[in-house]
């Protein structure tokens, strides 16, 4: 056999260094794509939320890494799903241990990798948890419920046991003035031992050594202000400016014995919130919340007093006033009396209005 020629071997010496060449450069432009798309999924944003708009999400307890992405995903925020999956197989977001609840934002230009990091972090988003409107003890369990996991009737057992609200300087129907209406910053997945306790200590926050010092002369205790403050508020919800005349009105009959007849007690005690017109047959009830049958203050707060109404016993208006009745211009502002004669000519106006405006 003859042997290759020297134009032979340099042919094919040519010809292996062609196809290196191609190869390298398919290898060089997968290398280059490859980082590309490295860098793509990695550090260009994935998030995406409408300007002004803010997005956020719950991851709940019991939740794997699956499920976590799957309610993310569910926002519509996210561009491209399939890249964030990959990401956070990459990040070891799937291990055990690696999810953590709570509530987190999805905040506009986040990248697969920050996203991912700050979810493994439980850097999570506060809740900006609010009470208000609130009259009895489960509809403040109900409403907290609804703004952070803490599970609604948890919270109503702990605020029912009397072993733990003592444990609180409380007892179960006193414990609701504990609440002082206000925003308060939580995180979502607090817990009900846990948002008592810090519930507590916004209590002892907002009692000043100011406040305590205004309460003394009135010889009422932290409880007792509270639940006046809670009669002053829904006698007037419209205008803040006369509670502290309403105020003085309550603590010149407490201090005389006299009952407080306090309509809103009534209410109270009778259950039933429909009530617009106070009657004979609602004066009946036996309740130690009916101010009609039972001298002093209730056992406890009728609803969440503001801050407003506390501040208005605790610098009530001096004076000599012993009744006052709604006006029959429906104002929402009242009559004021020094004597029951006086008192029950601004009554008898104010029924008088209510029958001609067919108000039972």
């Amino acid at each position: 056999m003859a042997s290759p020629t020297r134009p032979d071997f340099k042919a094919q010496a040519l010809r292996r260094r062609r196809r290196l060449a191609t190869i390298s450069t398919i290898i060089s432009l997968g290398l280059v794509c490859f980082s590309f798309y490295f860098y793509q999924i990695f550090f260009t944003a994935n998030i995406e939320v409408p300007d002004g708009d803010r997005a956020y999400v719950l991851i709940r307890r019991g939740d794997n890494w699956k499920a976590a992405l799957d309610t993310i995903e569910s926002t519509g925020n996210v561009v491209d799903k399939l890249s964030l999956r990959f990401v956070a197989r990459l990040l070891n977001y799937d291990r055990p241990g690696a999810v953590k609840p709570g509530r987190y934002e999805l905040k506009n230009g986040y990248t697969n990798r920050e996203l991912v990091n700050v979810l493994k972090a439980g850097l999570q988003s506060p809740v900006r948890l609010t009470f208000a409107n609130v009259r009895l003890r489960r509809e403040l369990a109900a409403k907290l419920g609804r703004q952070i996991a803490a599970r609604p009737g948890r919270l109503d057992s702990l605020l029912a046991d009397p072993e733990y609200v003592r444990t609180l300087g409380f007892d179960t129907t006193s414990v609701i003035g504990m609440f002082i209406p206000n925003t308060y910053e939580m995180w979502w997945n607090t817990s009900a031992e846990k948002l008592l306790t810090k519930m507590k200590g916004e209590y002892e926050k907002f009692w000043t050594p100011a406040r305590d010092a205004a309460r003394e002369p009135l010889h009422l205790t932290r409880a007792q202000v509270s639940t006046l403050a809670s009669i002053v508020e829904a006698e007037q919800q419209q205008h803040a400016d006369e509670r502290p005349r309403i105020a003085g009105v309550y603590l010149n009959r407490l201090r005389r014995g006299m009952k407080l007849q306090a309509d809103p007690t009534v209410v109270y005690a009778n259950r039933n919130f429909s009530i617009k017109r106070v009657l004979n047959v609602h004066l009946q009830k036996d309740s130690p919340y009916n101010t009609y049958k039972y001298a002093g203050l209730p056992p406890g707060p009728i609803n969440l007093p503001s801050i407003a109404s506390i501040d208005a016993v605790l610098h009530s208006e001096s004076n000599n006033y012993l009744y006052f009745c709604a006006k029959e211009d429906f104002s929402g502002y009242h009559s004021f009396a020094t004597n029951s004669t006086e008192h029950t000519l601004n009554a008898r106006r104010y029924q008088a209005a209510l029958t001609r405006n067919g108000i039972l």
